[in-house]
């Protein structure tokens, strides 16, 4: 009985392999068929009028949003991305080193894509009048926005791709040899020139009602952006997928409105091991959004915290969606959606 015991795990255990070397294999050739979309375009979201003071009125604060729809996406609920910090909505789309990002790939996997540059970032423009009134004199230049410019050498350890600039992890996923394209995707940020809150909050929850329900991920920066968004008006946000960013302290009535939408967050490799170049602290980061996620558990909701080396993989960077094994964490990510979205709209259907 025992060895029949044995012979049949085994078994079981070849087939599994089997089934995940022919479903990689699957993927693998998916990836080299032709896009095929049925839509795609770009539009704007928020934003109001400015009158300056030398006469007439300009936009401020809207959000520029580029969109690509499979044929078969809108079975599915539509995911919008945003960016973090100093950088704009290429993070999503291809890689540095040339492969496909998540912006292709969730397409291919029917979903329609929505693609966010935060107010106050490349096309989405900025406010600018403060700084022609400071140059007209107007203002002191003490009113002057600072305008963030992370370094090369604050990007490496604060995206963790070594322990000190220029040497990278032994196992880090990110593409290292593509790192100066990275840093070409790096530019001014001017969040300094916005109010509070956050327009983006605003117009993200606005984006998720004109979607008619959205997934919303954020990232760095933004990754708390989306429990912002839904208590800013959670009409449209049907889940929420957080990556790599610190966890705002709710209070209790917060938490009981953030427990009614499914909740991911996910961190990936070396939160301890880098040193300095930067205000992150990804330990502690990951340590209040555990906190985080428990808070939202207790009261009842449905949230997960996915730390990547507890699942075995290691390696991973703050740049996960760009890093070498991008395409299985974003399989993660829709295995979790369809889970915990599709499927629960599904029964309520």
């Amino acid at each position: 009985m025992r060895f029949r015991f044995v012979v049949l795990l085994l078994a079981t255990g070849v087939i599994t392999l089997a089934q995940n070397r022919h479903e990689n294999s699957r993927r693998r050739d998916d990836l080299k068929k032709p896009l095929v979309i049925a839509g795609q375009g770009s539009f704007f979201v928020g934003g109001e009028s400015k009158t300056l003071a030398a006469g007439g009125e300009v936009t401020i604060n809207q959000m520029y949003v580029q969109y690509q729809i499979s044929p078969d996406g809108e079975r599915n609920v539509p995911v919008v991305m945003v960016h973090g910090c100093c950088l704009s909505s290429k993070t999503w789309e291809t890689t540095p080193d040339g492969r496909m990002g998540w912006s292709e790939y969730f397409v291919r996997r029917n979903r329609a894509v929505y693609l966010a540059d935060q107010a106050s970032r490349a096309r989405s423009g900025f406010d600018g009048s403060v700084i022609n009134a400071v140059k007209a004199g107007a203002v002191p230049p003490a009113q002057l926005p600072n305008v963030l410019m992370a370094s090369h050498q604050i990007a490496w350890t604060v995206f963790r791709f070594g322990p000190t600039f220029g040497t990278p992890f032994s196992d880090g996923q990110f593409p290292i040899d593509a790192v100066d394209e990275l840093y070409k995707q790096m530019i001014p940020d001017l969040n300094s020139t916005l109010p509070s809150p956050n327009p983006t909050w605003k117009n993200m929850a606005a984006l998720g009602v004109k979607l008619k329900g959205a997934v919303l991920i954020g990232h760095s920066e933004s990754g708390f952006f989306p429990e912002q968004a839904a208590l800013t008006d959670p009409t449209g946000i049907k889940g929420m997928i957080s990556i790599e960013m610190p966890c705002t302290t709710m209070s209790a009535e917060q938490i009981a409105a953030l427990a009614k939408i499914p909740t991911l967050v996910m961190f990936g490799d070396h939160l301890s091991d880098v040193q300095g170049g930067g205000p992150a602290n990804w330990n502690a980061s990951y340590e209040g959004c555990q906190n985080f996620v428990q808070r939202i558990k207790d009261a009842g909701g449905d949230a997960d915290m996915m730390y990547l080396p507890k699942l075995g993989i290691k390696g991973n960077s703050h740049m996960l969606m760009q890093d070498r094994n991008n395409l299985d964490l974003a399989d993660l990510l829709l295995a979790w959606i369809d889970k915990n979205v599709e499927r629960k709209l599904s029964r309520l259907k």
